[in-house]
């Protein structure tokens, strides 16, 4: 009986699912890659295959234009562009997190595939937006299923990186733990898809005639904005520790001051 006992409490042991024990980062890294890569891959394909001219529609409509055909396929090519630069730019935030990431865990890979399977649905979020682009009985419900795709697969890095912060001793880089010169820098890269996806959202239910302008220039403006917000991160380092080395310049020159001064004089 009690050999049975200690074979069970044993198989238990085995068996229990610790989140923090440790996953081959590199083998998550590498999964991700390959989804990343398979969902691209889609998207090219369903803009081949479906948003090309039909030569003889081209010569009889369009008057032999090729240029004037593809003109009406508008739409679609916008949607394809501004789904590709997502997934491109997301990819390179999930790059940028696993590059300070020293140690994976079970919890940090369960939530990857939670943001994976969002990512998913990346090619899903494309297809709604170029098929309803001018149909506005369905055009406000498509772009907001394309930002709540958006803003999940965004949220899900951002919760991978406060799991590395809860043990950042074992799993984050010094340079991106709290303190870290990288820090801040990630926190806002992580933050901004959530947010800029969740404001597209509420803009779309106030100011529903401007939805597909809206979620367009949401896509487009966020490259802009990784780019910006680095910039402002450097010039922000430079004006504090500019001031920082004019306090410490100040300090220095009040001790040799008060150094100088004699006795009586720093009595009176």
């Amino acid at each position: 009986g009690q050999r049975d006992e200690e074979e069970e409490h044993h198989s238990l042991e085995t068996f229990t699912f610790y989140l923090s024990e440790p996953l081959s980062k590199e083998r998550v890294e590498a999964f991700s890659d390959g989804v990343y890569a398979i969902v691209a891959t889609l998207l090219i394909l369903d803009i081949c295959e479906d948003n090309v001219p039909d030569p003889r529609e081209v010569e009889e409509k369009f008057h032999s234009s090729l240029l004037e055909a593809l003109s009406e396929y508008g739409p679609n090519y916008l949607a394809y562009f501004g789904s590709f630069v997502t997934i491109g730019l997301l990819w390179f935030v999930h790059h940028s997190l696993f590059l300070y990431v020293t140690k994976a865990t079970r919890l940090m890979g369960l939530l990857n595939i939670l943001s994976l399977s969002f990512i998913g649905g990346l090619p899903l979020a494309y297809q709604l937006t170029s098929e309803f682009a001018e149909k506005s009985h369905n055009e406000i419900e498509a772009i907001q299923v394309s930002c709540v795709i958006t803003f999940f697969a965004s949220i899900f890095q951002f919760a991978i990186w406060t799991t590395a912060l809860l043990n950042e001793g074992e799993t984050l880089h010094p340079f991106a733990r709290y303190g870290g010169k990288e820090h801040a820098f990630m926190f806002a890269k992580l933050a901004l898809y959530p947010c800029v996806s969740l404001g597209a959202f509420f803009l779309t239910c106030l100011l529903s005639e401007f939805s597909t302008a809206i979620f367009h220039l949401m896509q487009i403006v966020i490259p802009f904005a990784f780019l910006a917000l680095r910039i402002f991160v450097r010039i922000s380092l430079t004006v504090v520790k500019a001031m920082m080395s004019l306090s410490r310049r100040k300090v220095v020159l009040l001790e040799e001051e008060e150094a100088c001064l004699s006795p009586t004089e720093t009595l009176s």
